[in-house]
């Protein structure tokens, strides 16, 4: 039995017996309301499948494209992997404060991958000084491991940044970037993890 199961089997032992102990069964129109016993935290978020990415080393070597399983968690699943931090924004779409993460270049060459899922998403030697307190890169390491969504959130249009290997929210991407692609993709610190080049 996995342990979703046997969650799902003790809630509703304990429903039970609180019902024919305390006669708490409530009856409208003739049917029983139960409670929730799939509840939203113990239910998978997103759609299991494959998805095609590109994968790197971490020596930065571009090892192809693979198909891979899509990281699918349930919401609380969710929340044991991630910091509170990480969960705020990748799962709930939210914004860490501008300059409270490690936004400046770092002084080695290295991959910056999801926190969630070790995609790779972007390489340091696209990273650049945006002044605006968040990671800023010129393009993603390959198109296939982003995913763009339209964020109409605030009374704003913009673009939102997805992984595509776990669809965790990471940033938004605006066209006030420098040559050679005039784009800025914007990024929670926390969204990331940053990743020394090794040697082989």
């Amino acid at each position: 039995m996995s342990r979703i199961e046997e969650t799902i089997a003790m809630d509703r032992r304990r429903f039970m017996r609180a019902a024919i102990g305390g006669g708490a069964l409530l009856a409208l129109g003739g049917s029983v309301l139960l409670p929730k016993l799939f509840a939203a935290e113990n239910m998978p978020v997103g759609k299991p499948g494959n998805v095609l990415l590109e994968i790197y080393g971490d020596d930065g070597r571009d090892l192809g494209a693979k198909q891979v399983p899509k990281l699918v968690l349930t919401d609380a699943q969710w929340q044991q992997r991630l910091s509170p931090a990480s969960y705020e924004v990748m799962r709930r779409d939210g914004t860490e404060r501008a300059f409270s993460g490690d936004h400046e270049k770092p002084g080695q060459p290295g991959i910056f991958r999801c926190a969630a899922c070790a995609t790779a998403l972007y390489d340091a030697a696209t990273e650049f000084d945006s002044g605006t307190g968040w990671p800023s890169y010129w393009k993603p390491i390959a198109a296939r491991n982003v995913i763009q969504n339209r964020d109409s959130s605030f009374g704003m249009d913009r673009t939102a940044i997805n992984c595509a290997g776990c669809d965790s929210h990471l940033g938004h991407v605006f066209d006030d970037g420098p040559r050679p692609t005039g784009l800025r993709y914007c990024m929670n610190s926390v969204a990331l993890k940053f990743v020394p080049r090794t040697t082989s």
